[in-house]
């Protein structure tokens, strides 16, 4: 049997800030995300099974993306929490704001492989991950090859 590519899109808003950095990112800000979850495996053959033909039902990957990374990190703002940035985020949670520390710097680059981690971790022992493509912007993004990390 052969082995099929599905992708799925989703949309969230986060911000974040560079700790660090020498440029405008060092300060809080946002971005319209899009990102593009592309896993790997066979349709199912079963022809007694409700997803025959399938490799992944579209809605169960939506289920493992959303609950994983869209409803975290939609409308948050996410800080390294080994950075001075976490007094910040601390006033901003004490005054009813989602925050997300993480102990990273929370550039494009380190969260597509946080989310890679994530959705790897949920998805069905049949199917693996093959990318991701977290787009910052119109013409920024960074991309998670499971070829590349073997």
């Amino acid at each position: 049997m052969s082995n099929i590519r599905i992708t799925k899109q989703f949309s969230f808003e986060t911000g974040h800030a560079l700790y660090g950095y020498d440029g405008k990112c060092k300060n809080v800000h946002g971005h319209s995300y899009k990102l593009s979850v592309t896993v790997i495996g066979s349709p199912i053959t079963d022809r007694d099974n409700v997803k025959h033909g399938m490799v992944i039902d579209f809605s169960d990957l939506k289920k493992i993306v959303k609950e994983e990374i869209v409803d975290q990190f939609d409308h948050a703002t996410v800080f390294n929490e080994t950075t001075p940035h976490i007094e910040l985020a601390n006033e901003l949670k004490n005054r009813g704001h989602h925050v997300i520390l993480v102990d990273y710097q929370p550039t494009s680059e380190n969260m597509v492989v946080d989310f890679s981690e994530r959705i790897i971790k949920r998805l069905p022992t049949n199917i693996s991950l093959f990318s991701l493509k977290l787009q910052e912007t119109e013409s920024s993004f960074a991309e998670w090859y499971a070829s590349d990390n073997l």
